[in-house]
């Protein structure tokens, strides 16, 4: 057994230093990749970030922050209360060193895009609310409303002075956005729309930023008009988007808003995720976010787009970036955990020939069999992100409806494919890195349990492999 771990370890040297069999020897008495790599030849690696990373200023800004006032780092012990202080405190320190994710939303989507990327290995939790402030509610008022929402509502949901919410799911759908139960009603005699939760099943659940600090959300749901005859029947038009006050400025539920939180969670506890009921909550007509069909005070329907599905395809298709934004999130992750556990890999020492050093972890083919796969996909999923993020640019640019069916199902499959793997690579770098994996500080733990639900929301994979 020894002469042959000794032919091993002089295989790897060899392989390692490509040089003579003196080298090698030198080598050997390192012991371990971790001593061995100061004998190996150098490159640049500033010529290689340059090349796939051209936004790296804005990692460093974002790093730099956190680097520098580690009071921000999320700790492994918090309470949820705690966890969810700690991430409004980290946004608004973000805000503060001026990186306004709703102005790159608006303005610059790579950039917006690259953000989330960064963000992801600071806490996923300050990510995913980042998200829904700025992607989900500021998006959908954005790209579903029209100037005189962004006139109203743009400077204060860029500030985090009005933190809101994207109320889509419901306790009985989610993937089945078409067969939501919300409903608002057109009160011609008033003017305004009647929003109500008919039953339970109707409820909105898991609505981020509701449990403590939403004010206000875009919240979907049936549009229904007094029909033209005069009998007294409602027209449905399906599901629509309206923006729908919650609370005021002190925090208090506004009349007919009831909002539970739905607690703990398996992961991004930062989050404050609640179950929202309306009981007839009036509001304006011109809070219906209008782009793609209007009301007129008559309770006239119009639309520029002349089938149901199509505005509903229309409606959806402006949310795709939510989906983009994941998929960077995830291949952050990816690369977050694979550098940990090749790190300690090439550090850790572990048996060897007789009398000579431990022989680095790394340095086992088993281990090399795990994790150098896992490399290799991660440098493919950074140019597939890339390539996608791109590609969403474009579709904005241009508004080209082929490129937006591509992006659509680019989108849809990169998601699933991308959070499944990255997924699986957590339990294999977590494994890798033996009984010190397992200790919270090391983060892999966490990050698998934070990144579980990216496999399901933004779009069951199942259900988005199958677009």
């Amino acid at each position: 057994m020894g002469s042959l771990a000794t032919r091993r370890l002089r295989v790897l040297t060899n392989q390692l230093v490509g040089g003579s069999e003196q080298d090698a020897l030198l080598l050997s008495r390192e012991g371990t990749a971790g001593g061995a790599v100061r004998s190996l030849p150098r490159f640049d690696p500033y010529i290689m970030e340059t090349y796939l990373d051209d936004l790296r200023e804005m990692k460093r800004q974002v790093y730099d922050l956190f680097k520098y006032k580690p009071e921000l780092l999320t700790g492994p012990e918090l309470s949820k209360e705690d966890h969810r202080a700690m991430v409004r405190t980290q946004l608004r320190a973000l805000l503060e060193e001026g990186i306004n994710p709703l102005s790159f939303f608006d303005r610059d989507y790579k950039k917006y895009f690259y953000l989330a990327e960064c963000l992801s290995m600071v806490d996923l939790s300050l990510m995913v609310k980042s998200g829904v402030q700025y992607s989900l509610w500021g998006g959908s008022v954005l790209n579903l409303g029209t100037e005189q929402h962004r006139r109203a509502y743009f400077d204060d949901i860029g500030s985090f002075r009005l933190p809101g919410c994207f109320a889509m799911t419901e306790l009985k759908h989610g993937s089945n956005v078409a067969a939501l139960q919300t409903e608002a009603v057109l009160d011609v005699l008033t003017d305004e729309w009647v929003v109500n939760t008919p039953d339970e099943g109707a409820i909105k659940w898991w609505i981020g930023n509701a449990a403590e600090d939403g004010r206000a959300a875009t919240v979907f749901a049936r549009l229904k008009v007094p029909a033209q005859d005069g009998q007294g029947g409602l027209v449905d038009h399906g599901v629509h988007a309206f923006i729908v006050p919650l609370r005021d400025e002190a925090g208090r539920c506004l009349p007919g808003v009831e909002i539970h939180d739905c607690g703990y969670k398996v992961g991004l506890n930062g989050v404050d995720n609640g179950a929202i009921r309306f009981s007839h909550v009036r509001v304006p007509r011109v809070n219906l976010l209008d782009r793609f069909a209007t009301v007129d005070k008559s309770g006239r329907y119009s639309s520029p787009l002349t089938s149901e599905g199509r505005r509903f395809a229309a409606t959806l298709g402006e949310l795709t970036g939510g989906r983009v934004g994941l998929t960077c999130g995830s291949v952050g992750v990816l690369k977050g955990a694979v550098t940990i556990a090749i790190r300690y890999s090439a550090g850790r020492q572990q048996f060897g020939p007789p009398d000579s050093a431990e022989v680095s972890v790394l340095d086992y083919q088993s281990t090399q069999l795990k994790l150098m796969p896992l490399l290799a996909t991660a440098y493919c999923l950074h140019f597939a992100k890339d390539h996608l993020v791109n590609l969403y640019c474009d579709m904005k640019r241009t508004k080209d409806a082929l490129l937006i069916e591509e992006v659509h199902s680019l989108s849809a499959g990169l998601k699933a494919y991308t959070t499944a793997y990255t997924q699986d690579a957590l339990s294999v770098c977590r494994e890798a890195c033996g009984g010190h994996g397992y200790a919270a500080i090391n983060r892999l733990g966490q990050l698998r349990s934070d990144h579980d639900i990216f496999q399901t929301f933004e779009g069951d994979n199942t259900v988005l492999l199958q677009q």
